[in-house]
């Protein structure tokens, strides 16, 4: 697609594919959006604040304030390109709400559907980008300089810099501040290494850093930012680790982009049955301490927690400030849950590959097909999704949507298996459906073929 090429030379197609006409200013007015190289504009059959708000955060252009409809702003031309749009409000961009198909529509002009937001104008991109990622807010870190664009290597790269970066694109705060090159690798110049901002800078180029060009590092190791106007939202998680399957283990949990554990103190069955109900692992029939199921490493996150059972999550419950225990790792909480039964049959699939035995990872959680994320994926995972769909021994365990990508859920995240599981929803990964991905990130899998298949290979 237009965007897609546009995006991988790192275009920035919120201008492009999207524009609000006869408005006051570029945050107002009759919504347009680009399809086929050709403008067209977007009937108001259902359309409302939900719909608006993704226009807005699109654009860059703060929050939704109002959805006119019946052509407020005038009535456009040519095509009605979409009518029946049914957006959530958490979506990033408008093509990933529902819709009828592109020029499907019982709609005329004097229906053409309108956004006022609350910022004035599209904030100056300046000298700085984010690319390889769903849109402008969210994508690997180039900066410009010497008329030549060039990423940013990882060491030291922490929240504190990608919050500069956000608030010089006008995103609003940093969510998350990926390294290894989660959006791809850059081609050109790696221009800043060892950044140190303190958050509070206007600029990338006003933080310590090495000088322009000099650098120790290589493109596997460019850094990349996820700001809150990307729409990818990240909430605390929980996992459970070391255990003989998802629902029982050491518990542990993601702060700040950190995983780390709880502090046994205080810990019992109340604070167990909530891990489990957030987990989808049933109810809890332990609440071990004294780190039955190993000790973690790095951070102790929570201590003294006291929950009423009730929650439906752990932040949910009362507890010391983040960080602030008297622990030690020999203390550590684990749970054991009842564990939900697998669904009958086989709940994965693979999509748009050349048999079924090679695509793209979809399971199915509440009758719904959603895809996997790459976050570390890998052999072992690709080894549990080919003996669970029939097929032989895994040949490769690939990522970035190679076999197109998924267009509803991300049901699974950070999948570690270790390959003896007889379903990947034994695997340890984040809970259903939280992750911090988008659907470029799609897993796949090649498998080898199985001659003794009962399916006969798509043709």
């Amino acid at each position: 697609s237009l965007a897609g090429v546009l995006l991988a030379e790192g275009v920035n197609t919120t201008k492009l594919g999207i524009r609000l006409i006869g408005g006051a200013n570029q945050c107002s007015g009759r919504v347009e959006v680009l399809h086929e190289d050709v403008w067209g504009t977007v009937c108001d059959d259902q359309w409302d604040l939900r719909e608006a708000k993704v226009v807005c955060r699109q654009l860059g252009c703060g929050t939704a304030l109002s959805a006119p409809r019946e052509a407020k702003y005038g009535e456009g031309k040519d095509q009605i390109w979409l009518s029946d749009v049914n957006c959530k409000g958490t979506e990033a961009s408008l093509d990933e709400c529902k819709a009828k198909p592109w020029g499907d529509n019982i709609c005329n002009h004097v229906e053409d559907a309108s956004v006022e937001c609350s910022g004035t104008e599209i904030p100056e991109p300046g000298p700085i980008r984010l690319v390889g990622g769903p849109n402008r807010c969210a994508g690997r870190v180039e900066v410009l300089h010497e008329e030549q664009w060039g990423s940013v290597c990882h060491d030291d790269w922490d929240l504190n810099d990608a919050q500069v970066v956000c608030k010089q694109l006008g995103c609003g705060d940093a969510v998350l501040a990926p390294t290894a090159a989660k959006f791809g690798r850059g081609f050109d110049t790696i221009w800043l290494d060892d950044v140190n901002c303190t958050g509070m800078e206007a600029a990338l180029s006003e933080c310590t850093a090495r000088p322009w060009g000099e650098h120790n590092c290589f493109h596997g190791e460019d850094a990349s930012a996820i700001c809150s106007d990307s729409g990818i939202t990240v909430s605390t998680s929980v996992r459970l680790v070391s255990g003989p399957h998802r629902c029982s283990g050491r518990v542990e949990v993601l702060h700040n982009g950190v995983w780390g554990t709880i502090c046994g103190d205080e810990w019992d069955l109340q604070e167990a049955v909530v891990v489990c109900r957030q987990l989808g692992c049933g109810t809890a029939v332990a609440a071990p301490r004294k780190s039955k199921y190993g000790e973690g490493k790095g951070q102790i996150w929570l201590s003294d927690m006291n929950c009423t059972g009730t929650e439906a999550s752990l932040t949910e419950c009362e507890a010391k400030p983040w960080g602030d225990n008297i622990c030690n790792h020999v203390e550590d909480a684990s749970v054991e849950c009842s564990e939900v039964s697998i669904p009958e049959g086989r709940p994965v699939r693979l999509v748009d590959g050349p048999n079924k035995c090679a695509g793209r990872v979809e399971v199915l959680h509440k009758n719904q097909w959603g895809s996997v994320c790459d976050d570390q994926w890998d052999m072992k995972d690709a080894k549990v999704v080919c003996k669970q769909v029939g097929c032989g021994s895994p040949l490769s365990a690939l990522g970035g949507a190679r076999y197109g990508r998924g267009s509803d859920a991300i049901w699974l995240d950070d999948v570690e298996c270790n390959g003896t599981e007889e379903s990947i929803f034994k695997c340890q990964a984040r809970p259903l459906g939280e992750h911090n991905c988008y659907h470029g990130e799609d897993a796949d899998v090649v498998c080898a073929v199985n001659k003794n298949l009962e399916e006969p290979e798509a043709p």
